[in-house]
């Protein structure tokens, strides 16, 4: 089920909220908004509301021998360059960025969040469709610009669908080939990036790949292997 709002702060904190208080928010179902006027990034970032781009929320209910729930980022991440890939196919450049981005020739496209509520994690999307946000601290990209013209709606749709088809997949034992989706979905081995990690600390190395539990592998130029499970990674431009 798809449910449409015309403007609410935040698809993810509106879902929250909903948990929090008791709502039955069955899995499948997407909270998505005309306008949405607080919404967020990763880190608190603000993330603009760009009417005709998608903003969205579903939640998942976490039941006893899931995957690690912070597996859940790269899942969304998997159905969403899917849904992308179906619509505007042979779109060069896209890929996966480590934890919660999708790419277009380094620019950001859309973005994911998680937020843990008890036993929920809502899952939140946001597609650059028709407006690229101005972001002072990296390039963006839209669809349009792109060449590619799809409507919000039919964006939900596909995205709905291939999101049911990861969850799925995720629950019945198939967090490995998931795993290797997203890993043949993103920038090659080998793509030097930068990570700031959550106690200030800047490293550099080259993309390596992810652990069983979908932590960033980082190579040093040491020839160690640093693992990352929380941080800020860009590519690195150096």
């Amino acid at each position: 089920m798809i449910e449409v709002i015309a403007e609410t702060g935040s698809t993810n904190a509106d879902l929250a909220a909903r948990v929090a208080a008791g709502e039955a928010m069955a899995e499948g179902h997407w909270l998505v908004a005309d306008r949405q006027v607080a919404g967020r990034g990763r880190q608190g970032r603000a993330w603009s509301d760009g009417a005709g781009n998608f903003m969205g929320s579903t939640a998942v209910h976490l039941q006893a021998g899931d995957p690690p729930p912070q597996t859940l980022s790269l899942v969304a991440g998997v159905a969403t360059y899917a849904a992308v890939e179906a619509l505007a196919p042979g779109l060069p450049g896209l890929a996966l960025k480590w934890p919660n981005d999708l790419l277009v020739r380094s620019a950001k496209l859309a973005g994911i969040l998680l937020e843990r509520r008890g036993d929920a994690v809502i899952v939140g999307v946001g597609v650059n469709l028709v407006q690229a946000p101005r972001l002072p601290e990296r390039p963006t990209a839209c669809l349009t610009d792109l060449g590619h013209t799809v409507a919000r709606d039919g964006f939900a749709d596909m995205l709905q669908t291939c999101w049911a088809h990861a969850l799925r997949l995720w629950r019945s034992g198939g967090w490995e080939q998931l795993r290797a989706d997203w890993i043949a979905r993103a920038h090659p081995f080998g793509t030097p990036l930068k990570v700031h990690g959550p106690e200030g600390e800047v490293l550099h190395g080259t993309f390596g790949g992810l652990d069983p539990d979908g932590a960033l592998q980082l190579q040093l130029a040491s020839g160690t292997r640093r693992t990352i499970h929380a941080g800020e990674v860009d590519l690195d431009r150096r």
